[in-house]
């Protein structure tokens, strides 16, 4: 039971580009909440919030945890989220449901690649943040160029409420730029107790310049404070914080904090800023979904009277007490064992336990009120980003859309025995995970795998390995290409005309099949005038057009970027039927794709490449003899060099090792997503070979 009034309650994320400091930084807020008692650190595989084997032996965060903790008389629902770009979907799903997010910067790279991703999936779902300018203490940090990244780079409105005392290894305190007052940390109470003074001679010049900025800027959000200050009137901190809160949850401002989570500064004020700067549930406007009998759009506000509504995030398959769904409540109050409606799915489901989760711990609830984060057991039909609601007001909230895979690999059971096991393992580790998919290839009857990358597939298989005890054969990776057509087909023509002894079977339909914009998807149109093909029949020839655009024709890679638009076609009075139709929609696709002059598009991938000058030719060249196209190059502070380039993905495959043995070893890279683009003849005659 929720003990803390609505105001006094933060659903906040971690987020940041990997190795940033998220998980430390989440770490020390769970230690000086009085969470947890001892401090577990990521490169010792110890970190409370990285409780995965996995995690814990590669040092990163692979799934998001959530925990509950307390400060200041607040209730805060944390939620620590991945930084590697293969596990963007847990990220995507986390900010749904999130109020606020504290965004981790490494104070030396600044702004990474990941940074930017992460911030613009914030942007989308319109999360309020802070930042947190973290290891102030390593050589090469640089508090005001990271401030100015996040301004030129992410085009936001950085505010700097602090000024660092010290840089690199003399970092040791702040100043409270509101407040004009300096926190000291001593190095032997692992930074429980900072000493309060006056700002030291040192950096009083820069603080109160900086301070006059920081006002400036504060004051310009409220017209109120705007006309006092102009009038030289005295604005107290205070008021400051409470105009910067306002500009913070409206969008308009981003308060920036610095320390170092490793060194155990910093922590608390950020702890303070998430209380004073981030909304309570209250402060977010309502939630909006659709009402799925009316169609009419409804709000649910944050308030424990209102009819329940309620989002499911994240399915996570428990080895101790089965399947858990997290899930966040907008509004209303959720008992366990109440019956509920799937309105997604207009099924009736049962709440089992509810729990609050503490990274892999738990602990019973007998409810939860509008605006908690917890998790329930229980649920056999409820998946990610599906709508929970009372039946008496059904609501169906927005869903979440997560990015389509680029990568695949088959794999196959060793033994009959593990065949069973492994289709087990699968449909649980697709449960949990909506980028992962499997699909059986028809000619081969191999079970492919389809993930975000390398890293992201190799944890998954390692996860079917070590948890369902699976013995599988795992073939190489291999690139997940479309097709799609360069050129419209005024008329494809499906027919499907079978006699047999008895009824037989007949339909035909005719298609214009026209290239779209890359990322349009797919749009299929209807057409048809003067009943040429009754309406019982275009739905059928509608899915089959569907279901073979999803299976290709090229070389059964799914077909993208096309519009197909039913306008013609005939029918029998007795012969036709739906399945005779779905059958003809699908030879109209085969036919128009064989016309329309089809291509190969491949994934091609944003690359971001740091390594020390000296291996920049290498770097490059490498780059350019693997199709790449380098888009720009950056000089940063500590000596390194950071190349940005577009490569196609089926030349990254092994780049880790390559990078590494071209840079001893100093050399580091982040790759995302960026779009498809068509495939040369040549290689594009490869693909077709291998697959025939």
């Amino acid at each position: 039971m929720n003990r803390f009034a609505l105001d006094r309650v933060r659903n906040i994320g971690v987020i940041a580009h990997i190795d940033a400091g998220k998980t430390t930084t989440t770490e020390r807020i769970l230690y000086y909440t009085g969470r947890i008692h001892r401090m577990g650190e990521v490169h010792e595989g110890t970190a409370t919030m990285d409780h995965m084997e996995q995690e814990q032996e590669r040092g990163i965060t692979i799934t998001s945890a959530a925990t509950t903790t307390y400060w200041l008389d607040h209730q805060i629902n944390i939620i620590d989220t991945p930084g590697h770009i293969d596990f963007t979907a847990e990220v995507q799903r986390s900010l749904r449901v999130l109020d606020g997010g504290v965004v981790v910067f490494d104070a030396v790279a600044g702004v990474e690649p990941q940074s930017e991703t992460v911030w613009r999936q914030a942007d989308e779902y319109n999360v309020p943040r802070i930042c947190f300018v973290n290891k102030m203490d390593r050589i090469g940090a640089d508090f005001t160029r990271t401030i100015k990244m996040i301004r030129d780079r992410l085009n936001a409105n950085p505010i700097a409420v602090q000024w660092p005392i010290g840089s690199e290894s003399a970092f040791r305190g702040i100043v409270d730029l509101l407040s004009m007052e300096a926190a000291i940390w001593e190095e032997d109470d692992l930074g429980a107790t900072p000493v309060m003074s006056d700002v030291p001679e040192e950096v009083l010049e820069e603080a109160v310049k900086a301070r006059q900025a920081i006002v400036e800027y504060i004051v310009e959000t409220d017209d109120e404070l705007m006309l006092r200050y102009l009038e030289d009137e005295d604005i107290s901190a205070d008021e400051l914080r409470c105009a910067l809160r306002k500009a913070t949850i409206a969008g308009e401002a981003t308060p920036v904090f610095c320390g170092t989570a490793l060194r155990n500064k910093g922590i608390q004020r950020v702890l303070d800023a998430v209380v004073h700067y981030l909304p309570s549930p209250e402060d977010v406007p309502p939630m909006e979904g659709t009402n799925p009998y009316t169609e009419k759009v409804e709000q649910r506000f944050a308030n424990d009277d209102e009819p329940l509504s309620a989002l499911v995030f994240k399915i996570v398959t428990d080895p101790y007490v089965g399947r858990l769904a997290y899930f966040r409540v907008y509004s209303g109050v959720l008992h366990s064992g109440d019956s509920v409606l799937n309105t997604t799915k207009n099924k009736k489901e049962r709440i089992g336990r509810i729990l609050r989760m503490h990274a892999d711990r738990r602990e019973d609830l007998k409810e939860v009120r509008a605006g908690d984060i917890a998790a329930t057991l229980g649920l056999k039909r409820t998946f990610t980003g599906e709508t929970l609601c009372d039946a008496k007001s059904p609501i169906l909230l927005e869903s979440i859309e997560f990015p389509e895979p680029v990568i695949s690999l088959a794999i196959e059971p060793r033994s009959n025995a593990d065949q069973e096991k492994m289709g087990l393992a699968l449909k649980a580790l697709s449960e949990e995970d909506p980028t992962f998919q499997i699909k059986t290839n028809d000619q081969t009857g191999q079970t492919i795998l389809y993930g975000m990358g390398e890293l992201h597939l190799e944890v998954l298989v390692d996860r079917m390995l070590r948890e369902f005890r699976v013995a599988a054969n795992v073939g190489k990776p291999r690139v997940a290409y479309r097709e799609t057509i360069t050129k419209t087909v005024d008329k494809a023509v499906g027919r499907f005309v079978r006699q047999t002894g008895g009824r037989g079977q007949y339909g035909h339909v005719v298609l214009r099949l026209e290239p779209l914009e890359p990322g349009a998807g797919i749009v299929i149109e209807d057409a048809i005038v003067r009943g040429a093909i009754p309406k019982e029949y275009v739905r059928p020839a509608e899915a089959g057009i569907r279901e073979s655009l999803s299976s290709g024709v090229l070389a059964g890679y799914p077909i993208v970027d096309v519009k197909a638009t039913l306008y013609d076609g005939s029918f029998h009075d007795v012969d036709s039927s739906e399945m005779a139709f779905k059958i003809a929609g699908s030879m109209a696709i085969r036919d128009g794709v064989d016309k329309g002059s089809p291509v190969l598009l491949e994934p091609i991938m944003f690359i971001e490449v740091v390594a020390p000058e000296d291996y920049t030719g290498d770097v490059i060249g490498n780059l350019s003899a693997n199709r790449g196209m380098i888009e720009g190059m950056e000089m940063r502070v500590d000596g390194l060099q950071t190349i940005k380039a577009k490569v196609p993905l089926a030349e990254m495959f092994g780049y880790a090792t390559r990078l590494r043995s071209m840079t001893q070893g100093r050399g580091i890279f982040t790759m995302e997503f960026s779009h498809y683009a068509p495939l040369g003849e040549d290689l594009a005659r490869d693909v077709l070979r291998g697959y025939a």
